[in-house]
Parts: structure tokens; C-alpha cells; sequence
């Protein structure tokens, strides 16, 4: 005789009640107790369908994946909720579980500290140890050359940072439109300091790139750097914040100082959004201290910043605050959309070059992955090399790729950039003041 299913009744209740989100959810953390992975699975996402972009849901499904030891799966969901600044403790501190695992421990580090800062409730005192990060003690040590936690007396050695970019606009296919940008914001000021001194306009200012990952924001700023022979420093999350009050403040100095020491210098931060989120949305006064110092730095209040290039790049620009906006800050903001076709095409050739092909009709691939990112060909072409690959081995012999290869590889590959897109057109469709998000809007026209 069988046994009843105990979670006879909640299925029940939730056939009657579809639109039920609390009772829903509740029914897929049951399904998960249970190790009834499959239906868990199935009920997050017919529950993130009634309510997308739900914090609670989304980790309730990044929870899920991690139980199942899809690390894959769950760091690409951790990584787009923590991006909101009411996303839980929790997830920072499971997404430093997963970078800690990849091998990334500065990320880990920084992405643990930001967790426990919103809620110390959400310390996990064995990931604290495998990171090193003693809670309790002032005098711990965090990893690779970092400063001691707490030390603060002695600044932290940034100067590893700096750079020389070898690359340049040439390098970079397509973005014709945002390289005009850079050119007449950044580029022509320096190569022309006369002309702008005359009409006492500064050399140096900031520039806000926003769009779907994986599309060239990082490339392009570094490009930037290469095209004015100017050193270049590119700032993570893990260079900045730190779990004690004030050290974060103390490092965001010691780079805009770095950089200042070695003009002409572009100054890159990536995922800009993680340092200076709406204070509005911050539950923590320690991120407001963050946000004013990184303002005060913007404007030079107390060292002018003539020659110190500030570029920016975020995947959610809805969550800046509006301060960095303001007219001396970052007061040009550039849609970096995927790559065109002529764009992707360039981008096919650079990622194959030096590996076995065959006449590549690199146009007609370019055809076939339209909304693609420059992460997602590569993903077509580590595909198609892997394929090649098993049938070298098979034969003993090396068979160079073809264009049948990578139409085949890029039929399995989903751009990536659709579901930034359906996040996107709400911003611009209805949190569009000031028309901020028109080029959002245009694109989708097209």
C-alpha cells in the first residue's frame, strides 16, 4: 500500500490558489526539504512567473540550485539579484560560497563582508575561516598582500593595479556611436588641452556605460586608456569595500589617489552599482558613508582631478543613486548595447584567430546570433572547439573549424542579453524620467 504524500494538502491548496505567492513558495521550499528537486524547481519558476525579479524568489531558486550542487546555475541567479540592493544577506554570503569554490577569493572576500555588513545575522563562521576573516579579532589578516584587517594606520598598496593597455579603439568592433562619446568627452581633451583650457573646461570628467554583461564595457574602457597611452587602473568590488567602518572609505581614497599620481589615468570601475547604490535603498549606514566619499572624491574636493579619466560600467543603472548623475560627475551615460552584425562578425574573427578554420563565412554566423554578446560568441566558439576536439580525438588528427561548426554550436547557445532586456523595458517603459532610458526604448524598436 502506498504512502500518502504529505504535501498532498499543499499541492491541493496551491491548485486552488495558483496566484498564491507566499503559499506557492512555501510548497517549493517543501518540495527541497523533501529532496524533491525536480518539482522544487518547477514550482520556483512558475512562482518567479507570477512575480519576476522577486528577491525572495530568486533565492529561494539560487537555495535550490546550490542544494543540487548546480554551481553553474546558481552563481548566474546570485549574481543578478545581488545587484539589488534589497536582495538578503544571505545571498551575498552564498554567492562568496561559490566564488570561494571557483578559486575567486578576493571576490569572496568582498561579496562575504557586504553580507554580513547588511545583516550580521548571515555570518557563516566557517566561510569567515576559509576566507580569513576573523570576526573578532582587529589584528586578522584577510588574503594575498591585503592589509590586516583593521589595521588602519597603514594604507593599502594599490599600485598593483596600474596598468598599460596595449589595446586600442581599433581593437574594439563595432560601438562607433559611444567611441564618438569617449572621443569628445575624454580623448580630444587630452590631445588638445589648449583648446579646452581656453573656454576653462577641465581635462577628465566621468562617463556611466550601462547594458546587458558580457558586451564590451570593460574592453572599451581599457581601449580607452590604450588609444591616449594613458595608465589605467580597473576597480573591483573587492578593492574597495571592507567589513571594518571606515577601511572602504580609506581604500576608495587610496585608488582615486593612485590614479591622480599617474595622470593622464582612466579609472574603470566595474560594476559601479555595487559602490554606489541609491541611499535611498541602503538599510545600512555604512554604504551611505561610501557613497559620499566616492562623491566627494568625484568632485575633487579636496585634490583637483585634472587628467584622471572616470569611467564606469553597470548592468543596472536603475539602482545608481541619482547624485552621480549630476553635472561633474558622471553626467554622460551611454547605452552599450550587444554587438551588430558587422560588430559580431569582427568579434567571431578575433576570438578564432590562431586556431585551425577553414574559410569561415564569419558574416553568416553573424547573421545567425542576433542579440548575442560578446560572452555568448565566445561561448559558440568554446563550443565548436570542444566538438572539434572530441572528433580529434577519435581520428589522431587536428580538423580545422567550419562555418557549419559554428552555425551548429550557436543553434545551442541562448543570448544572454534577452533576459536583461525583459528586466530593461519596465525601467524604461515606466521608471523613465527624463527620458534616461530612451535608447533602451529605441533598441527595442528596432
Amino acid at each position: 500500500m502506498p504512502f500518502p504524500d504529505p504535501l498532498a494538502g499543499l499541492i491541493a491548496a496551491a491548485k486552488l490558489s495558483p496566484d498564491n505567492v507566499p503559499l506557492r513558495s512555501h510548497l517549493a521550499e517543501s518540495f527541497a526539504n523533501l529532496g524533491r528537486f525536480d518539482e522544487a524547481e518547477a514550482e520556483w519558476k512558475a512562482v518567479l512567473a507570477l512575480k519576476p525579479q522577486d528577491a525572495a524568489i530568486l533565492f529561494g531558486l539560487a537555495k535550490l540550485y546550490f542544494q543540487q550542487g548546480k554551481a553553474s546555475q546558481a552563481m548566474v541567479v546570485l549574481e543578478s539579484l545581488v545587484r539589488d540592493p534589497k536582495a538578503p544577506a544571505e545571498a551575498h554570503v552564498l554567492l562568496a560560497k561559490l566564488l570561494f569554490r571557483d578559486g575567486d577569493t578576493p571576490r569572496a572576500v568582498a561579496r562575504y563582508k557586504l553580507g554580513i555588513e547588511a545583516d550580521p545575522n548571515a555570518a557563516d563562521a566557517e566561510l569567515a575561516a576559509q576566507l580569513g576573516i576573523d570576526a573578532t579579532s582587529q589584528e586578522s589578516e584577510v588574503v594575498d598582500g591585503r592589509i590586516a584587517v583593521g589595521d588602519f594606520e597603514a594604507g593599502p598598496d594599490v599600485s598593483g593595479r596600474l596598468e598599460k593597455p596595449k589595446v586600442s579603439f581599433k581593437d574594439v568592433g563595432g560601438m562607433d556611436a559611444i567611441k564618438e562619446e569617449i572621443q569628445l568627452k575624454i580623448i580630444h581633451p587630452l590631445q588638445h588641452p589648449e583648446l579646452y583650457k581656453a573656454y576653462g573646461k577641465p581635462i577628465g570628467g566621468g562617463i556611466l556605460m550601462y547594458g546587458p554583461p558580457g558586451c564590451g564595457k570593460t574592453h572599451l574602457a581599457r581601449a580607452t586608456a590604450g588609444e591616449v597611452h594613458a595608465s589605467f587602473i580597473a576597480v573591483g568590488l573587492e578593492d574597495v569595500l571592507d567589513m571594518w567602518l571606515g577601511s572602504s572609505e580609506k581604500n576608495l581614497h587610496a585608488l582615486f589617489d593612485e590614479a591622480r599620481r599617474n595622470r593622464p589615468c582612466v579609472l574603470f570601475f566595474d560594476e559601479v552599482d555595487a559602490l554606489a547604490a541609491s541611499r535611498t535603498d541602503l538599510r545600512q549606514s555604512a554604504g551611505r558613508m561610501i557613497i559620499n566619499q566616492f562623491l566627494s572624491e568625484l568632485d575633487g574636493v579636496s585634490t583637483s582631478n585634472d587628467g584622471v579619466l572616470i569611467l564606469a560600467a553597470t548592468n543596472a543603472p536603475w539602482h545608481l543613486d541619482s547624485a552621480f548623475r549630476r553635472p561633474g560627475r558622471f553626467d554622460r551615460i551611454l547605452f552599450v548595447p550587444p554587438p551588430d552584425a558587422p560588430a559580431r562578425a569582427s568579434i567571431l574573427r578575433v576570438l578564432v584567430a590562431g586556431k585551425p578554420q577553414d574559410n569561415l563565412d564569419f558574416d553568416a554566423v553573424a547573421k545567425k546570433t542576433d542579440q548575442f554578446s560578446g560572452a555568448d560568441l565566445k561561448a559558440v566558439i568554446d563550443l565548436a572547439i570542444e566538438s572539434k576536439l572530441r572528433e580529434a580525438i577519435k581520428l589522431g588528427v587536428p580538423k580545422p573549424l567550419t562555418t557549419k561548426d559554428l552555425l551548429s554550436a550557436a543553434a545551442t547557445v541562448k543570448p544572454s542579453t534577452k533576459e536583461w532586456f525583459s528586466t530593461a523595458r519596465n525601467y524604461a517603459t515606466f521608471s523613465n524620467q527624463g527620458g534616461q532610458y530612451d535608447d533602451i526604448l529605441k533598441h527595442l524598436r528596432k
